[in-house]
């Protein structure tokens, strides 16, 4: 039997963020509407706004849904709705915060019998295939920099 080559592609996908006040930023991204993001209430944040905790549960979420969507076409059949709830458990142990599960419930309707079986096949292929769930133990490398503002400078002054 012979191999399967894959040919190595790259994508790449930038945003920004930018502190507005208290816990709470701007998140942005060219093309798209910019998002509130701040700390959770749960750590001292803010209500009603986007955490970095929701939009990872989202992400998983919306992954799990679009990869079905690209099944449901290898598949062929007629999908009539997709729902889902996801809910993430964000636990504290001895190697710090983690999420150490993430449920999602799809609800799928279909247009017939027949097309039951091929629906649970491309929810089957999706939980295996969502990038994001393979991802998540992926390096995360940040490259910071600190400068201090001109005029800014707190210290003593010379004379």
């Amino acid at each position: 039997m012979s191999k399967v080559r894959v040919k190595p592609r790259s994508w790449q996908y930038a945003n920004s963020v930018n502190w507005t006040d208290g816990k709470r930023g701007i998140l942005s991204a060219a093309g798209k509407p910019d998002l509130s993001v701040a700390t959770p209430p749960d750590f001292g944040g803010h209500e009603g706004v986007w955490s970095p905790e929701d939009m990872f549960v989202a992400a998983v979420n919306c992954c799990i849904m679009t990869t079905f969507l690209y099944y449901r076409g290898k598949e062929n059949f007629d999908l009539v709705s997709y729902s889902s709830v996801a809910e993430g458990t964000l636990h504290y142990g001895e190697e710090g915060l983690a999420f150490t599960v993430v449920k999602v419930k799809p609800t799928v309707a279909v247009a017939s019998e027949s097309d039951i079986e091929k629906a649970e096949r491309a929810i089957q292929r999706a939980e295996s295939a969502c990038l994001v769930s393979q991802s998540v133990r992926s390096d995360i490398i940040i490259e910071a920099q600190v400068q201090l503002t001109p005029g800014q400078d707190s210290g003593p002054q010379a004379s």
